[in-house]
Parts: C-alpha cells; sequence; structure tokens
C-alpha cells in the first residue's frame, strides 16, 4: 500500500495568499485613517489644554505666556504648538503634527487677530 502525502497543494497556498493580500488591502487604509484621526484629535486636545494653561498663567501674571517654556504644560508626543502672538488682551497659537502632513489647527483668545484657520475666537480651526 503506497504511503498517502498529506499537505497542502500549491494552488490552496496560492488561495491563501491572495485573500491574506486582499484583507490586507481593505484593513490598510482604514488604519492610516484611524490613524489621522487620532493625530487630529491630539492636536485639538493640545490646543484646549493650552488655552487653560494661558488662562491660568494670566491669573497670575496678568498677560498670556509669549512661550510654551512659561507654561505648565505638556503637549502630545509629535505635536509641535506655537504661540503665534501673546499680549495682555489675548493671544493666538497653531498646532500641526508631522505624520498628519496636511492637518493645522489653530485657536485665538481676546483682542488678537484670527490665527489661520481659526475664524472664530475660542473655537479651534483645522484645515
Amino acid at each position: 500500500m503506497p504511503a498517502r502525502r498529506r499537505g497542502f497543494t500549491l494552488i490552496e497556498l496560492l488561495i491563501v495568499v491572495v485573500i491574506i493580500g486582499i484583507l490586507a488591502a481593505i484593513a490598510i487604509p482604514k488604519f492610516q485613517n484611524t490613524k489621522g484621526k487620532a493625530n487630529a484629535a491630539a492636536l485639538k486636545s493640545d490646543l484646549r489644554n493650552l488655552a487653560t494653561a494661558q488662562e491660568a498663567y494670566f491669573y497670575d501674571n496678568t498677560l498670556y505666556a509669549s512661550s510654551i517654556s512659561q507654561l505648565s504644560f505638556n503637549n502630545s508626543p509629535g505635536v509641535v504648538i506655537s504661540i503665534i502672538q501673546a499680549t495682555g488682551s489675548g493671544w493666538s497659537a497653531s498646532a500641526t503634527h508631522p505624520a498628519s502632513y496636511p492637518l493645522t489647527c489653530a485657536l485665538f483668545q481676546g483682542n488678537v487677530p484670527a490665527a489661520t484657520p481659526a475664524t472664530v475666537e475660542g473655537l479651534i480651526g483645522c484645515q
């Protein structure tokens, strides 16, 4: 009686590889989209935290901080925040994330020019 071979045929293995490739082609763009949304949420969260830190600084010093180093504030990893303008009557700042290349968010409060892309005082604007 001849020995019976066990295992998969080449066609069966190729079909499995094709199916895995199709699933990966679907999953990778979804993952990138989710990652971009997470980066956008980090930008907005950091700008809200910056607003809180600025108000605490203003309470103590009667003017807004012109530098992040003056505030007790830690930004999220990868988020770059820059204070554009700060006076005794208002401030503006923008935030970017290198991994989300086209995304920039901004916020301004008080009597300062609007920081693009923010258009309404106190509301975060992103583009």
